[in-house]
């Protein structure tokens, strides 16, 4: 085949694509957008389970170690070391997790500059929806971070319990920032779940009013 013959192809298959674009409505490009974000976010929830799991089996190691006596140091050790592994597979699953927000979030952000295409009142709800979607992100951003520091100081208790020389003074004031780092995580995880609650409510609301059928699982 000519490289003219070539042009002339990708020249009609450009036209015939650029056609198609321009046949999809903005409604159903946002929506395009928006459930292609919640795909990207099945990683996300996927990778939730598996942390879940993992920190039933680092609790239970945790019970054993209190169990024991300042006799019992080499077993200590060995649990503790344990745990600590189980403390690096969760800080990776945390950060494959934040990755598939992200890309959720790039994706989602491109709802923003079709917004000003759409009519008065279904502008206002997509406005509305992308605000508390921001707000979303935001909240995640902020159960990271508070998930990773509850991470380190964990690994740091690890670490003391293997020392013979451990002040019971020490791992108490150590223990009571673990659990103010439990508590953050566990606000940060309510105000998570408050916005992802309010955004699909939102989400539905604009699917209505942009004339988009959609049907949802019964969970």
């Amino acid at each position: 085949m000519s490289i003219k013959k070539i042009s002339v192809l990708l020249s009609i298959w450009l036209l015939m694509f650029l056609v198609a674009c321009s046949g999809e409505t903005t409604e159903e490009q946002i929506h395009t957008h928006l459930e292609e974000a919640v795909k990207l976010e099945e990683d996300f929830e996927n990778k939730q389970s598996e942390i879940t799991q993992l920190e039933l089996e680092e609790q239970e190691i945790y019970g054993q170690i209190i169990e024991l006596g300042t006799e019992d140091i080499n077993q200590i050790i060995e649990l503790s070391k344990k745990a600590i592994e189980i403390i690096d597979e969760r800080s990776a699953l945390i950060s494959k997790e934040k990755e598939s927000v992200e890309a959720s979030k790039n994706e989602f952000n491109k709802v923003e500059d079709l917004i000003p295409e759409l009519d008065k009142e279904t502008k206002e709800s997509a406005r509305k929806l992308v605000d508390v979607m921001g707000s979303r992100y935001n909240s995640y951003d902020n159960l990271y971070e508070a998930y990773t520091l509850s991470l380190e100081l964990e690994e740091e208790l690890y670490n003391m319990l293997q020392r013979e020389d451990l002040e019971q003074e020490e791992l108490t004031e150590h223990i009571n920032r673990i659990n103010d780092s439990y508590q953050q995580v566990l606000d940060a995880n309510e105000e998570f779940n408050g916005y992802t609650v309010e955004y699909n409510n939102l989400k539905e609301a604009f699917y209505q009013e942009a004339d988009i059928n959609i049907t949802y699982a019964e969970e």
